[in-house]
């Protein structure tokens, strides 16, 4: 070791000066270049792995789009099946209670009076057979049952909520916000938003009911009549289009179909989430209280407006075809049988029997069986998306 040491010392004292300058300049620019070269790797290899997480980064946000897309394209492939399903089994159970609406229609109306206004209705539909109930429904009825059942849920939601906001009032307890307690932390109503809340209490199902008359009356009108009545009734009436679309007797169907509305969505939902017993809540209970208060508070009053309406157009009827005045058409009923021309027991027994059939088992029919099919249906969806190229497939 001492002799390479030696060696090494008397080696380097043997070159000139100029050698070992350049020497040393080689050996630092080699060594330059090889710090240079490294930190070139190195920040590409920073940029590549950069690179590669910013398109890792694009690529897991590009695939939550696309998982959200079809998260809400399955919603409301979730809707349409729903919405369809229940318009489908409002079309056939409303077919198929035809006997009993066309006895309530009826019965409610100026055709009977007296005493045996049951018997008196019943040889009157079906004066023409066992079939003549059925023969009444037209294409219109089938439309009208089929948005009344579909649709027509929605509408009075979109009424309370637009309202809500235009107002500044709060909406209509719905859904699980009737399970929960009622609010009594929050601040006392000003006069001011009393009154804009219970302008819009009222105004929302106005509005809802005025809407669903405008798809059913028509259709109503038609199975009250039977399709050539009502063609010939519109003939000698020559009404404008808007006027025809609505159908005669539109205001006392809406006036109906407000109340109706009011039972439904504002009165059930205001009175269970408010005034019955939190530890007794649930789906049952909620059906149950729903169901009492439509039939013996809504359709107690309501049927007043469904006797209106018949008389209505059997005066519209008289003669070929006249302008209905309701103020005659009541002034005759009470004359000819007092308030019996507006509200029996009868009356209000038909009533409930042609809506019990349908709205009675439209829970049982939406929790229950339409829930079998939703599987499949989104299956298809699925597989349809998959073939257009939406997304990967699902399993």
């Amino acid at each position: 070791g001492g002799l390479y040491r030696v060696g090494g010392c008397a080696g380097l004292r043997g070159m000139s000066g100029s050698t070992v300058e350049r020497t040393a300049r080689i050996v630092r620019t080699k060594t330059e270049a090889a710090a240079e070269a490294a930190r070139t790797r190195g920040s590409r290899l920073v940029r590549t792995v950069t690179e590669d997480s910013i398109a890792l980064e694009a690529s897991r946000q590009a695939e939550a789009e696309v998982l959200q897309l079809h998260a809400s394209t399955e919603e409301s492939v979730k809707v349409a099946y729903r919405s369809t399903g229940l318009g489908i089994y409002a079309v056939v159970m409303r077919f198929a209670g035809m006997p009993l609406e066309r006895l309530a229609m009826v019965l409610n109306s100026s055709q009977v009076s007296g005493q045996g206004q049951l018997s008196q209705a019943a040889k009157i539909v079906f004066a023409d057979g066992a079939m003549a109930p059925f023969r009444t429904v037209g294409r219109a009825s089938l439309v009208a049952w089929f948005l009344q059942y579909s649709v027509m849920g929605c509408v009075f939601q979109v009424c309370d909520r637009a309202l809500s906001r235009l107002l500044g009032v709060r909406c209509i307890p719905y859904g699980e916000e009737l399970m929960r307690r009622p609010d009594e932390s929050a601040a006392p109503m000003s006069p001011s938003e009393q009154a804009r809340a219970a302008g819009k209490v009222v105004l929302a199902p106005l509005l809802s009911g005025c809407i669903e008359s405008s798809v059913s009356n028509r259709a109503e009108a038609q199975r009250f009549y039977g399709i050539d009545k009502l063609a010939a009734v519109e003939a000698k009436l020559g009404a404008n289009p808007v006027a025809r679309a609505l159908g005669p007797g539109f205001a006392a169907n809406a006036s109906r179909n407000f109340i109706m509305a009011s039972s439904s969505f504002v009165v059930t939902p205001v009175l269970y989430q408010r005034l019955y017993p939190q530890e007794k809540k649930d789906a049952q209970s909620l059906f149950w209280f729903g169901l009492g208060v439509n039939i013996f508070a809504g359709n107690a009053i309501a049927i007043t407006q469904q006797a209106l309406w018949g008389r209505a157009l059997d005066y519209a009827a008289a003669g070929g075809g006249r302008p209905i005045s309701y103020a005659a058409v009541v002034r005759e009923g009470l004359a000819a049988e007092g308030s019996a021309a507006f509200i029996t027991p009868t009356k209000w027994v038909a009533r409930v029997l042609m809506n019990a059939p349908v709205q009675g088992t439209l829970p049982w029919f939406y929790n229950e069986v339409l829930p079998l099919g939703e599987g499949r249906v989104l299956g298809a969806a699925r597989q349809i998306s998959a073939a257009l190229g939406g997304g990967p497939r699902a399993v």
